[in-house]
């Protein structure tokens, strides 16, 4: 038996369908100022106000890849938790996050292969209720036993 798993984090012997977990953050323009340095992404629809505003979205957005890390802040912090390998993911970008915008990111429990320990998880992310991301994750569950 595996002892030192994180308080919180849901083995596959666990976990059901239909199970969902959500976080809610606000993307600040510091957030998105530290995505574009880290991810090297400088778009100017992302930080220039200018020139975001000629644009389709009429402002500047969030980089897309930043709201679907919220995705994966859920699936490695929540659901299944801390152990947790990615093992794929499609994404479906909806509508533009805005710096200020509340983003309320959600996993549900759509497969399991307890076998495998292989989960597949619907993926959404919202803004004022209305889908702005949505897509499909499949992880590696941890588990209680050894392999």
């Amino acid at each position: 038996m595996l002892d030192n798993l994180p308080r919180g984090t849901i083995c596959i012997e666990d976990i059901e369908m239909g199970m969902v977990r959500h976080l809610r953050k606000v993307v600040t323009d510091r957030d998105i100022e530290m995505f574009a340095e880290v991810s090297t992404d400088r778009n100017p629809v992302h930080l220039d106000d200018d020139y975001a505003q000629d644009t389709i979205f009429e402002g500047r957005i969030a980089h897309g890849m930043l709201t679907a890390g919220l995705i994966s802040a859920v699936i490695g912090e929540q659901l299944p938790g801390h152990g947790t390998v990615y093992m794929g993911q499609s994404l479906k970008f909806l509508g533009p996050v805005r710096p200020g915008d509340m983003v309320h990111a959600e996993v549900e429990v759509i497969d399991i292969e307890h076998g495998k320990r292989r989960v597949k998880l619907d993926c959404r992310c919202m803004v004022n209720g209305k889908k702005v991301l949505i897509g499909e994750a499949t992880v590696l569950a941890p588990s209680r036993k050894f392999d």
